[in-house]
């Protein structure tokens, strides 16, 4: 078979020689509704300790609105430069639900026909920090599958390693099952793997973006440990929709304090103004939580907030971030990180017992992904375009393989 049309998988021993994919090429990086574009290529060959995925639904996150732009790094220079590709092009894509169609000789987690979902955690087993129990999170050959890597999920066929395979919660859709890893299991890190600021009863939890994927999973999270989950979103329909999902709610489009920390605002005679600014935003916190602030932020943002953040977290309290899709400038009072014994905590994605785990939760109800939208992959570039213009809401499935 040369080519399978879009919408649906060739039989299990039947793989086309072609595919669909949508395509990233470095003269065309820029804004994703310009950068992708549909393309026939080939099927990826697999090596031993990989695996074939033929694609039902693929999920949308900022690691593809990266990739399209080319900043903070041209990923296809620098797999060049790594000697990890030569082609000419990337096929980025970091969430994925689908079938198994081929294995390599050393797979034995999974088998041909298998239902699966894919964590974006790639990285070589065979590595000998990881075979001697070292945390693949801080493996030299760790990469993020799909903005690291090419062969990721927005075409008809993926290619993946062995370890990223996850059985596909069978109480959930494909779309559902293609939007929730790689969203998840950030969020499942930041908020339990960093004690002793571990979600408990009764705390706060500061949610930036909360109507987004990162957001509508932290909500989930936040409640099921007994938190108290605060949402900060732009715009009234966020308000309802995190609303709607248990959340206290701010929007950020009452304030007008945002952006980095300029140079000499922290003088004696200059101090005060930023500070009165955020003090509207530090009470409206108090004011919806009974006086009480964040113990734990959930930063991503990063240059238009993490002075607000670090601001109104709690004595003693964490922000932890994963990204700076504003910007990667933080600047902060740091008087307000000493004196009060707050941490600032680093966070990538997760490993892959944490990816077990919150696929575990999925499996058992605890967790739902949020799936407000699902189109086509020849509308992927205009969905992406959303989540750059931050006019987004929930999760986006790309429907592929059905």
């Amino acid at each position: 078979m040369q080519l399978t049309e879009l919408g649906s998988l060739p039989p299990l021993n039947d793989i086309p020689e072609k595919m669909y994919a949508q395509v990233l090429r470095a003269n065309r990086y820029g804004p994703p509704i310009r950068a992708y574009q549909m393309e026939v290529v080939d099927v990826p060959a697999i090596a031993d300790d990989e695996v074939l995925i033929g694609v039902k639904a693929a999920g949308l996150n900022f690691n593809s609105v990266w990739a399209s732009t080319g900043y903070p790094m041209d990923m296809i220079e620098l797999m060049h430069l790594r000697k990890e590709s030569s082609d000419d092009f990337m096929i980025a894509g970091s969430d994925c639900s689908g079938i198994v169609y081929k294995i390599g000789r050393k797979v034995t987690r999974v088998k041909v026909g298998d239902e699966i979902v894919v964590q974006a955690g790639w990285y070589d087993m065979e590595e000998p920090f990881l075979k001697n129990g070292g945390d693949p999170c801080f493996a030299k050959s760790g990469r993020a599958w799909g903005y690291e890597t090419s062969w990721g999920s927005f075409a008809q066929f993926c290619k993946v390693k062995e370890v990223q395979c996850l059985p596909k919660p069978p109480n959930i859709s494909w779309d559902e099952a293609a939007v929730y890893m790689l969203s998840g299991a950030t969020v499942y890190r930041m908020l339990f793997k960093y004690p002793p600021h571990v979600v408990m009863p009764g705390d706060v939890v500061m949610i930036w973006g909360g109507a987004g994927g990162l957001g509508s999973m932290a909500i989930q999270m936040v409640k099921m440990a007994g938190g108290i989950p605060l949402a900060i979103v732009n715009s009234k329909d966020k308000e309802a929709f995190c609303k709607s999902m248990g959340a206290l709610v701010i929007n950020r489009s009452d304030f007008s304090h945002w952006g980095a920390l300029k140079p000499g605002s922290l003088m004696p005679d200059t101090q005060e103004i930023w500070r009165n600014e955020a003090k509207i935003f530090f009470k409206k916190v108090l004011e919806l939580t009974g006086k009480r602030l964040p113990r734990i932020v959930l930063e991503h943002p990063g240059e238009n907030t993490m002075p607000t953040s670090l601001y109104v977290c709690d004595k003693e309290g964490m922000v932890v971030t994963c990204a700076g899709t504003t910007g990667y400038l933080a600047t902060f009072d740091v008087r307000y990180l000493w004196l009060q014994r707050k941490r600032i905590q680093g966070s990538h994605f997760a490993n892959n017992v944490d990816c077990e785990e919150l696929n575990q939760l999925v499996i058992d109800g605890k967790i739902k992904p949020v799936l407000a939208e699902t189109v086509h992959l020849s509308e992927l570039p205009q969905a992406l375009q959303k989540m750059y213009d931050n006019t987004h809401k929930g999760n986006t499935a790309i429907r592929i393989g059905y």
